[in-house]
């Protein structure tokens, strides 16, 4: 009977802190660095890093940054409805005024720092092409067609 050992070789990638990109990205800065801005546009991703030059177009975090902040503002939102609607019993018309602006402008708010928390994990994972290696996937995300022979 025998076995084997393995060790980490020296070329092995050093390992990259999730907690640390996930911070670097909620606040919309570069995860390798922490220093260039991530976002191009409000929510377009740049191409690079501008401080580190660290490429980050291969993030593929285009749909998931709305369900998730959905799932925040909700609870929030419908926490204080029902606080609010409880304690002073105010004319739907108050609840209306109220509650739709704050929602649109906690989500507008927030799209930004989840989005980029989300980049920063695939960074942080080596996803979609941040380890070096290509992932074999299309980038457009396998939406044109193939050309038929």
């Amino acid at each position: 009977m025998s076995f084997e050992v393995k060790t980490a070789s020296r070329d092995a990638p050093e390992p990259r802190l999730i907690g640390r990109s996930l911070l670097r990205g909620s606040l919309c800065r570069c995860p390798a660095c922490g220093q260039g801005r991530m976002f191009g546009s409000y929510l377009k991703v740049a191409p690079q890093c501008a401080a580190c030059t660290e490429e980050l177009h291969h993030q593929r975090a285009d749909d998931a940054p709305p369900y998730v902040v959905i799932s925040i503002v909700g609870h929030v939102i419908v926490a204080l409805i029902l606080a609010v609607e409880l304690a002073y019993q105010p004319p739907v018309w108050l609840h209306m005024a109220l509650w739709l602006p704050l929602t649109v402008i906690l989500s507008l708010l927030l799209l930004p720092p989840v989005k980029g928390s989300l980049v920063g994990l695939q960074w942080a994972l080596r996803m979609h092409g941040f380890g070096g290696e290509d992932d074999g996937l299309p980038a457009d995300g396998g939406l044109r067609p193939t050309p038929q022979a």
